[in-house]
């Protein structure tokens, strides 16, 4: 828990000179996004605004579906929290840096269509690679099975950086996850 004078001082400092609000900024940029199989998935937004204070998010996939989030450090934990909102499906989760310097969220997804709604267990990670990438890896919990399965297993590389270009065509192919990322602790 944060103590009333670190939140004052945070306060009077801002979220640009907080070191908590920097521990996301490795995932902000222009992104072309691949599966783990190299197929290329679609294209991310990151940004960060209100003055350091939130990390904003906003996904198209390669069919032209779209998602967006609002990250942030919630201010009564510390933690980092994220609010995914898609077509039909909502991701509430928190959590923070690991010791592998990897932004490691758990919480909840929740699916809805006409007949109701129904949540699983999530939790995805973000790892900044020295290459300028960014892996993200997302576990779903699978209530039938009492087991973790994996959700997602993405690539990010900058589209400025990209040999496709910044704009890849339907069916390219970008980099192949050669290894499993670590484990969930």
């Amino acid at each position: 828990m944060i103590a009333i004078t670190a939140v004052l001082a945070l306060q009077a400092a801002g979220c640009m000179e907080s070191e908590v609000h920097r521990q996301f900024d490795f995932w902000a940029g222009d992104w072309n996004v691949y599966a783990a199989n190299g197929d290329f998935a679609g294209s991310n937004t990151i940004r960060i605004g209100a003055a350091g204070c939130v990390v904003t998010e906003a996904w198209t996939n390669a069919r032209g579906g779209t998602g967006h989030s609002l990250n942030y450090v919630e201010p009564a934990t510390g933690d980092w929290r994220q609010i995914w909102v898609g077509r039909n499906h909502r991701i509430d989760y928190d959590g923070g840096l690991d010791g592998a310097e990897r932004m490691v969220l758990n919480g909840e997804i929740t699916y809805w269509n006409d007949e109701g709604a129904q949540s699983f267990g999530l939790r995805g990670a973000w790892t900044p690679l020295e290459s300028g990438h960014v892996i993200s890896h997302f576990q779903q919990y699978d209530p039938e099975t009492e087991a973790w399965a994996d959700w997602a297993l993405l690539t990010y590389v900058p589209k400025d950086a990209d040999p496709n270009g910044a704009a890849p065509a339907a069916g390219a192919s970008g980099p192949v996850v050669q290894a499993a990322p670590p484990a969930f602790e």
